[in-house]
């Protein structure tokens, strides 16, 4: 049967119904109608003459009996919101036309749908998770005292580094084709990684070590496991500087935030600072020049090394030694080249905002948080940390958008959050602690990172000063938090 034949006899119904009637039936020349008042609505089933009344009867009671049982309130709207539940009901009921040998009761069970097996799949999915986790809990323990140990390590081999590091506040000079920074090496620096003898044992060790915790960190993650490993802004800043860089020539852009917000709106500072920094693996890649963009800002003032040429960077954007017969200096450690800084930027500006509302009531305290995340950028590992009084337990959660954390030992609620995207732009939680003073959750701490810059400062170009192809090159961006509070 056609949807406009059932249209146009649901629309004939109404006429051929008539009041202070005892029947509850009407016959057309080609159908029968078969209803029953519900309330204010009828509940009715359509069959051709042909049928037996008495089982149409009988479908209709079964029918009569299941609708209470989806729709507590017979009125039209509460039937309209049960609609799925009631013809997946009537579905089991009746089976290609006839009425199917079900009660009320098989009818529910066979809606639900309970499968026994189900449950057992679920338990056994739910048991694997868990193990899951629990390994994972191990091996993050085990890589965190790895770098422990590692760390310690390093620092005991440190005299055997050579210093490669740069003064922005020292200027001099070398001879013909020595490195333009040469005479600072020489003079005051501090190590900041091994020379290429020295880290040739342990950089091969750390690239090898990497790549099998990536993948594995990687796979957690794609279960949905929360990584709180590289979370603190320092681990992050950390992380992304330790890869040792594949590329004959790599610039590292970076961004540092400092902000400073009041509880109650409005900021107390909120100062950017950037570092462009490059590295240059092989001697014979030293004579360029780097071609950069940026966004401007207002607020936005750049300071050069005192052996780049100002000239030509203010002028063409191109980022050069004052002497193009000096090369820049080559080897494991990153050379800072330009620096800026941003000043003039409002509250409408921040990348994060976090708002606390602590409220009395009773014996208990519930903290409400919420975080609003503008569009410009998408922030990764997101932790904001939110001290707490000395509690013998840990505090009651009752809602959170993320993973949670409590450190007892310095009383701090860590609240962390994977990526913040167009997904998720805000996002809230609610705890409870005994009663404690409002001023008690303050300062809160916020760290995460971003692939992206306040600046948008690039690199666009590698200008080679000598013949040849153009080296290749690869740039890192970031955007990290220094020193980021709610006071």
């Amino acid at each position: 049967m056609s949807r406009i034949r059932i249209e146009g006899l649901l629309a004939a119904f109404p006429k051929l119904v008539g009041t202070g009637k005892q029947h509850t039936y009407v016959e057309t020349e080609s159908v029968r109608y078969v209803y029953q008042p519900i309330e204010v609505l009828y509940l009715l089933v359509i069959t051709n003459k042909q049928s037996n009344i008495l089982e149409d009867l009988e479908t209709l009671r079964l029918l009569s009996k299941l609708v209470p049982e989806y729709s507590p309130s017979l009125d039209e709207e509460s039937v309209c919101r049960a609609a799925f539940e009631l013809v997946h009901a009537f579905d089991e009921a009746i089976s290609l036309g006839n009425k199917e040998n079900v009660t009320v009761a098989q009818v529910k069970q066979y809606c639900e749908m309970e499968s026994n097996e189900e449950k057992l799949h679920k338990l056994v999915m739910q048991s694997k998770v868990n193990e899951t986790r629990d390994f994972m809990r191990r091996k993050v323990t085990e890589i965190e005292k790895n770098k422990t140990d590692r760390g310690k390590t390093e620092k005991a081999f440190a005299p055997l580094r050579t210093p490669n590091s740069i003064d922005m506040n020292t200027r001099g000079g070398a001879p013909g084709g020595d490195p333009m920074f040469g005479d600072i090496h020489k003079t005051k620096g501090r190590p900041m990684a091994p020379t290429p003898a020295s880290s040739k044992v342990a950089g091969g060790m750390k690239l090898g070590k990497a790549q099998k915790t990536n993948r594995f960190l990687e796979s957690l993650k794609a279960e949905g496991e929360v990584i709180l490993e590289d979370t603190q802004p320092s681990a992050v800043q950390s992380k992304l500087s330790s890869v040792p860089p594949s590329d004959p020539i790599t610039v590292t852009i970076e961004e540092k935030l400092n902000v400073t917000v009041k509880r109650d709106g409005g900021v107390n500072n909120f100062d950017v600072q950037g570092t462009l920094a490059l590295q240059i693996l092989n001697d014979n890649n030293g004579f360029i020049q780097l071609q950069i963009e940026n966004q401007d800002l207002p607020g936005l003032s750049f300071k050069t090394h005192p052996n780049i040429s100002k000239e030509l960077f203010n002028s063409h954007q191109v980022v050069g030694a004052k002497d193009p017969n000096r090369p820049f200096p080559s080897g494991q450690n990153e050379t800072p080249l330009v620096k800026w800084r941003i000043q003039e930027l409002s509250e409408s500006s921040l990348p994060l905002a976090v708002n606390c509302w602590p409220s009395i009531s009773g014996n208990e305290t519930y903290v409400n948080i919420e975080y609003e995340a503008a569009d410009m950028f998408d922030l990764h590992n997101v932790v904001i940390y939110i001290p707490l009084p000395a509690l013998r337990v840990a505090p009651s959660v009752r809602q959170i958008d993320g993973e949670w954390k409590y450190d007892s030992r310095n009383s701090v609620f860590e609240w962390s959050i994977i990526l913040i995207d167009q997904s998720n732009r805000s996002g809230s939680m609610e705890f409870s602690v005994p009663a404690a003073d409002p001023s008690t959750f303050f300062p809160i701490s916020v760290g995460f990172s971003a692939s992206s810059t306040f600046s948008n400062l690039k690199v666009t170009d590698v200008l080679p000063l000598r013949e040849g192809s153009p080296p290749k090159f690869s740039q890192r961006i970031r955007l990290v938090t220094d020193n980021y509070q709610v006071v």
